[in-house]
Order: C-alpha cells, then sequence, then structure tokens
C-alpha cells in the first residue's frame, strides 16, 4: 500500500550509468596535460599502447591509440618520466576510468616545448614566417653556402650530396657550433657574415637529428631574426623529417634532413643532361620540321618564280614581240600594197586628168591650128599673090600702086605674127618649160630640185629631171 504513494523511481542500467559517467567526465574535465611515471606497457598487435601512469600515491590506466603513436619522437619505456595531454574518459565494457591520450613527451620538455610554442607565435604575428615573405630559390646557383659544423656527419651528407648532383657549383662552408651554450648566437654571426660577404647564392643551414634539447640553438630567436636578415635565400635542414624548429618556419625553404637541403639547393645534372638532350633532340626535330617546311615552301616559291621569272616573261615578250613584229610587218606591207594601188589609181586617174597632159594636147592642137593657119594663110596669100599679079597685069597702074601698097602692108602683118608666134618663137630653138602641175615657169626658182619638168620644142616634147637650180643673179 506505500508503494503506491512513495515518487517514482528511475532505474539506471549499468550501460547507461557508464555511458552517462563516461560523458561526465569528458565534458567536465576536457583535455588535460598531466606528469608521471610509465609502467606496465603493452604493445598488440593492433599497434596501440596500453600502459600505467602513475606517481607516489596514484595510478591511472592509459591508452595511446596508433594514430597518436606514429608522432612520438622517442620509445616509451617503463619508468620513463612523461608529460601526457589526454581527455579522462570510461571504458564501459568494464567500466574502467582511463585516461586517452593525444600526445606524449619526455619529462622535462614541457616547458621548452612551451617556450617554443610561444616563440612560434609571437615572430608569426610579426609576420616574420609569412609566405609573402620567402625568397626563390635560384635554380642554379653560382656558389652554394653551408652554415654546419664543420666535424658533423651533416657536412659530410651535403657535400656528398652535392657532388653527386651538380658539382659543377663550389661550396663554401661557413662553420659554426650547432649544438651547446651560445650555439644560436655562432650560428646567427655565421648568417650575418655570409650575408655580409654575398658570396654565394643560396645558403644551407643544417645539423644532424636530435633530441629536443639538441636542436634547441635552432629555436632561439636570434637564429630566426638572422635568417630572415638574411640577403639571400636560406633552406633549412636540420634533424629528420619529425624534428621541427623555429628556423625551419623562418627559412625561405624547409628541408627534412640535411640531404634534402643539399638536394634543394642545387639541380640534378642528370635531369638536367636529360632534358638538354629532350630539348636538343626537339629541337632537332623542329628544325627538321622547319627545315623541311622552309624547302617546300622554297620549292613551291622556286615553282612560282619560274612561271613569273623575268627572263621567261622577257622570253614571251620577246616571242610575242615577234609575232607583233611580223603582223607589223605583214600589215605594213599589205598596207603599203594597198597604198601603193591606191597611189598608183590615182596617178593614173591624175595623170589621165594631168594639166600638163591636156597643155601638152592642147599645145599639139595648137601647134597643128598654127601650122594649118600658117598654111592657109601661105596658100591665101599666094592666092592673093597670084591674083594680084593677074589684076596688075590688066588693072590701071593706079590700082597697081594700091595693090604694092596692101602687099607691103600684108607682108608687114605676116611678119608682125611670126614674131609674135609661139611657133615663130619655137622654131628658133626656144623652148615652152612647164612644171609638174603644168605651170609655165619662168624663173629658176619656181621649181626644186628633183622636180619633174617638161620642155616643149618646135616638134615635140622632153621629159627633165632639175638637177641643179641657178638663180638669174648667179648665172650673170
Amino acid at each position: 500500500m506505500n508503494d503506491l504513494f512513495e515518487p517514482r523511481r528511475e532505474v539506471y542500467t549499468v550501460s547507461r550509468l557508464n555511458r552517462e559517467a563516461s560523458l561526465l567526465l569528458d565534458e567536465g574535465l576536457g583535455r588535460l596535460w598531466i606528469e608521471g611515471e610509465l609502467s606496465s606497457i603493452a604493445r598488440p598487435s593492433s599497434g596501440h599502447l596500453y600502459f600505467t601512469l602513475k606517481d607516489e600515491r596514484a595510478q591511472v590506466r592509459c591508452a595511446m591509440f596508433r594514430q597518436a603513436n606514429r608522432r612520438l619522437r622517442f620509445s616509451p619505456r617503463d619508468g620513463l618520466q612523461v608529460v601526457l595531454r589526454a581527455r579522462a574518459g570510461l571504458y564501459e565494457p568494464r567500466g574502467d576510468y582511463q585516461l586517452i591520450v593525444e600526445e606524449m613527451e619526455e619529462s622535462g620538455l614541457g616547458a621548452l616545448q612551451r617556450e617554443f610554442e610561444a616563440l612560434k607565435a609571437r615572430l608569426a604575428a610579426e609576420g616574420l614566417f609569412a609566405e609573402a615573405r620567402k625568397r626563390p630559390i635560384p635554380r642554379l646557383p653560382r656558389r652554394v653556402g653551408v652554415v654546419t659544423s664543420p666535424t658533423g656527419a651533416a657536412l659530410r651528407d651535403i657535400l656528398t650530396t652535392l657532388r653527386r648532383r651538380f658539382p659543377a657549383v663550389p661550396v663554401l662552408i661557413y662553420p659554426t657550433s650547432v649544438q651547446g651554450r651560445g650555439a644560436g648566437v655562432e650560428i646567427a654571426a655565421a648568417l650575418e657574415r655570409a650575408s655580409r660577404r654575398g658570396e654565394c647564392d643560396v645558403l644551407i643551414l643544417a645539423r644532424g637529428g636530435g633530441s629536443l634539447e639538441d636542436l634547441w640553438a635552432f629555436n632561439e630567436e636570434v637564429v630566426a631574426r638572422a635568417i630572415v636578415a638574411c640577403s639571400m635565400p636560406v633552406i633549412a635542414g636540420v634533424g629528420h623529417e619529425v624534428d621541427i624548429t623555429i628556423a625551419d618556419f623562418a627559412a625561405d625553404l624547409r628541408a627534412p634532413t640535411p640531404t634534402g637541403a643539399a638536394e634543394r639547393a642545387v639541380p640534378d645534372a642528370g635531369d638536367w643532361l636529360q632534358r638538354l638532350a629532350t630539348l636538343h633532340r626537339r629541337l632537332q626535330q623542329a628544325a627538321g620540321r622547319e627545315t623541311r617546311l622552309a624547302a617546300t615552301r622554297l620549292q613551291g616559291l622556286a615553282h612560282r618564280l619560274q612561271r613569273v621569272h623575268p627572263a621567261l616573261q622577257l622570253a614571251r615578250d620577246a616571242q610575242r614581240l615577234d609575232g607583233l613584229e611580223r603582223r607589223l610587218r605583214a600589215a605594213q606591207a599589205a598596207r603599203h600594197a594597198a597604198l601603193r594601188r591606191q597611189v598608183e589609181g590615182l596617178a593614173a586617174r591624175i595623170g589621165r586628168q594631168s594639166p600638163a597632159l591636156r597643155l601638152q594636147a592642147q599645145g599639139h592642137r595648137l601647134g597643128l591650128l598654127e601650122r594649118q593657119l600658117v598654111s592657109a594663110m601661105v596658100q591665101q596669100h599666094r592666092g592673093a599673090a597670084e591674083r594680084l599679079g593677074t589684076a596688075a597685069r590688066t588693072l590701071p597702074p593706079a590700082i597697081l600702086r594700091l595693090l604694092e601698097r596692101r602687099r607691103a602692108a600684108l607682108g608687114g602683118a605676116s611678119r608682125a605674127l611670126n614674131a609674135v608666134s609661139p611657133l615663130g618663137t619655137l622654131q628658133r630653138g626656144y623652148a615652152i618649160v612647164t612644171g609638174a602641175d603644168g605651170r609655165v615657169l619662168r624663173e629658176a626658182r619656181e621649181v626644186a630640185v628633183g622636180e619633174h619638168i617638161t620642155a616643149r620644142l618646135a616638134d615635140g616634147y622632153l621629159e627633165a629631171e632639175v638637177r641643179r637650180r641657178v638663180p638669174g643673179n648667179e648665172s650673170a
């Protein structure tokens, strides 16, 4: 009866209890740094690490999983004092309280690590680690400088690598201590000396591997500022790949090891030779292609030049000119023949209508008429004389005297007629000279040398060519 009035009870299962306890531990404590001694270390095949962390009054079980184990820089062993970064939890299947470890370092290194992180943050805030400040590494430096211990194995590795990769590049060593009290100041001084001399194109800052204390000189602020102030690019190759120093952040390039730094300082001569051979082969192929293309273009241009060569063009033009000349000569000959025929026809027509021929015909007719007139006059005169003689014998003396007077007048008129008659003049040895146009020539200047003239005589004509012309004033 009493159970009916009691408040309802919340009953946990063991699983729920362990789960909520685990959540309370995880959320209530969070991540912690814990120092203690290692014991009961177990390493199963899974790669996880299980151990107990204890001090003088208590102990706690710990689990460090394989992913975290890979970042360990030492080998854990029983009795070793360590500092852990872990979160508290509960292994629910067994209800075991334990720590899940994320980081582990040897005891005594914690202060150094915190100093490292503080300096790293401060220098990063100043911009010393900014990528924009980093300088490019020359592809082929004229000289490589090495800042390291002259007796360390790191220098031998660097020299061997440089000699193997590119033996033609000289190396200059700036010796310094790389470990112990005052090593950071010596390293900074060596960097400053190399920067002031300017003898190299790139510097390698290196040393071999070691513990955090061994590498601490490369975590000093003076070294970081000397790297940044250096006038040439700096390659840091400190320790092994897992070793990270302030110098690595300040350097223009970080290499995992001294050998890696040497590899990044100079190119591989074999690669260069191979690239040069490839480039040479490609250049030869390109030159061959260009030569073949040029030869093809040249051949095409030669063919085109042959088609338009001035000599060929001149030959074609000369052949064409010869043809035109033959056609011109034939045309000229045909034209001359046509003109000759036309001139001859015109000459024949002109000849038929020439004033000279007409004058010649008229002259012949005039001569005939003159001879007929003279013959008629002579006959008339003779008849008249006979009639006068008959009349004289029959007429009285007065009439005879009249007839004598008339006979005398008739004789004078006959003589006057003979004096002015052209035939009379021609009978005395003179001639009538006419030019090619039929004009009667009176002066020598009226005709030119070489011109044809016609001379009419008492009986017939003479055709002549003027060889010489003598004016009247010169003939005198």
